[in-house]
């Protein structure tokens, strides 16, 4: 049986919450489902860790699944699955409305210099974000109820794994499929698409920058549908 992992995105916690509407419409296709909860949002411990400490979560629910592995990473979740991956277990990569880096490349220099309008960076090192923007372009297709629930798991998170880049390029020699969620407010699907590398499988999907909570069987039956394929 195929384990599929998911690594969220940036600034939110509770790792299993995001995925929770998957979980049931993944496993009646056979596939067993699970989130990592990361170092860097403050989801394993009071210290805040960096891209590698979230890397070594992901590993770690890596080995403890039986069977292959496929990695899903959303947003900066696709910085730690681009390095995670490389471990032999895992037999493919899905990149949702993510980042693909290559060699020395962080997150900071995928997506330029100048930060969002809804980063919140303190002089603490962390960064946060401002849960009236996420609202309006991050979860606007999602239920009153979903979105609720989602702003109250926003969570400011280091800094430092936005300046790091990865170790591995798991891209480079697995399968790898990228989801564009043409919905999407915050990262337009134009700017998406120009993050897919070559020789990566593209799907397009009609949702906004969470299709896991606001079209969750349908965004299962697509990842079903990809796994499948490869």
């Amino acid at each position: 049986m195929t384990t599929l992992i998911f690594v969220h995105g940036a600034c939110v916690r509770d790792a299993q919450w995001w995925w929770a509407q998957m979980t049931r419409p993944l496993a009646d296709h056979g596939i067993t489902s699970v989130a990592v909860p990361l170092p860097s949002c403050g989801e394993t411990g009071d210290e805040l860790g960096d891209l590698y400490a979230d890397v070594d979560a992901c590993r770690e629910a890596v080995s403890a699944a039986e069977g292959p592995v496929v990695l899903c990473g959303h947003s900066y979740g696709g910085m730690v699955i681009t390095e995670a991956g490389a471990d032999d277990r895992v037999t493919q990569l899905l990149y949702v409305a993510s980042v693909m880096p290559d060699a020395g490349q962080s997150q900071a220099e995928l997506i330029g210099s100048e930060p969002a309008p809804w980063l919140q960076p303190g002089e603490d090192g962390t960064v946060g974000v401002d849960p009236d923007m996420i609202r309006e372009f991050f979860l606007q297709d999602c239920d009153e109820s979903t979105t609720e629930q989602a702003l109250d798991r926003l969570t400011r998170q280091s800094l430092t794994p936005f300046t790091q880049p990865p170790r591995q390029i798991a891209w480079q020699q697995k399968p790898a499929t990228y989801f564009v969620c043409t919905e999407d407010l915050a990262t337009p699907a134009d700017v998406q698409r120009r993050r897919v590398k070559d020789e990566t499988r593209l799907v397009e999907f009609a949702a906004g920058h969470h299709p896991f909570l606001s079209r969750p069987d349908r965004f299962a039956q697509s990842l079903v549908a990809t796994i499948n394929h490869t």
